[in-house]
């Protein structure tokens, strides 16, 4: 098990809340700090996130990279041709069930192919609860989920299947797409991703998430550092967690992780969860 997680990038913002050049110039400043595994997705902007990220691969051919991405699965057939075409590459690293359905557990010989015939490396599954990743039997190596302050889809419980089975775990929005920042306190700000996607104000907007992000909020003041800084240093200094995704739309929004996981204070971290 890693002592801390590694930083991966998310790239749910690409052709959705910024644009391509905006794009390149994420990408690059992400392999310039280290910065190896890049997270995608079909439906992320209506493939234009794949596009982009396929672009910049063919024009910079970084080495040494791992490749993610997800789809829909709501039937027996699995076609990722569409996406292998929109990131311009004959095999996927890293191959996601983007979210649960009924027929995943009937989906998994075709997956399984998709391995055996070398157009995926390895599988994974993207925001399943515990007893639905028990369900699918043992073919995910790795499972990308929900995980922050306000909310959370990594359990004890859930850790624990993990690392008993040799599942890899990869967690998204430390920063709860911007709720933790506190900014949405008194309405959705203009052009945030609450307003992009009206649906993830309910993952949110909620009692209990506002209680954690009220305490949050008090140790941010008592102690002077930032909200941000506090509550992506939480993210990214949780146990059993192999990679924590970072979205954003600009380098200082990746220099602001990397400078969280440069702070480590597990009395406080621990104090935000109390």
């Amino acid at each position: 098990m890693k002592a801390r997680p590694q930083i991966g990038l998310g790239c749910v913002t690409f052709g959705r809340e910024i644009d391509e050049a905006a794009s390149f110039a994420l990408l690059d400043h992400a392999w310039e700090r280290g910065v190896r595994h890049f997270d995608t997705a079909a439906a992320y902007g209506g493939g234009a996130s794949e596009t982009i990220l396929g672009k910049w691969l063919a024009s910079r051919k970084p080495e040494g990279i791992t490749v993610a991405t997800k789809i829909f699965a709501q039937c027996e057939h699995i076609d990722i041709a569409p996406s292998l075409k929109r990131l311009g590459v004959e095999q996927l690293d890293l191959l996601y069930l983007h979210q649960w359905h009924e027929t995943a557990i009937q989906a998994g010989p075709a997956l399984d192919e998709l391995v055996r015939t070398g157009l995926v490396r390895q599988l994974g599954a993207s925001n399943f609860t515990l007893e639905q990743l028990q369900a699918t039997g043992s073919r995910f190596s790795v499972v990308q989920n929900n995980h922050n302050l306000a909310v959370s889809e990594v359990s004890d419980e859930f850790r624990d299947y993990c690392t008993a089975n040799g599942i890899a775990i990869f967690t998204y929005s430390p920063l709860g797409a911007g709720f933790l920042t506190g900014k949405h306190r008194n309405g959705v700000q203009a052009g945030s991703r609450f307003e992009i996607i009206p649906g993830h104000q309910n993952v949110y907007f909620h009692d209990s998430a506002f209680q954690r992000l009220a305490k949050l909020e008090a140790v941010a003041t008592r102690t002077g550092h930032p909200q941000a800084h506090l509550a992506l240093a939480w993210a990214l200094h949780q146990p059993g967690i192999d990679t924590v995704l970072i979205g954003g739309r600009s380098p200082e929004h990746l220099d602001q992780a990397f400078a969280a996981m440069a702070f480590n204070d597990p009395a406080l971290f621990a104090e935000l969860t109390s």
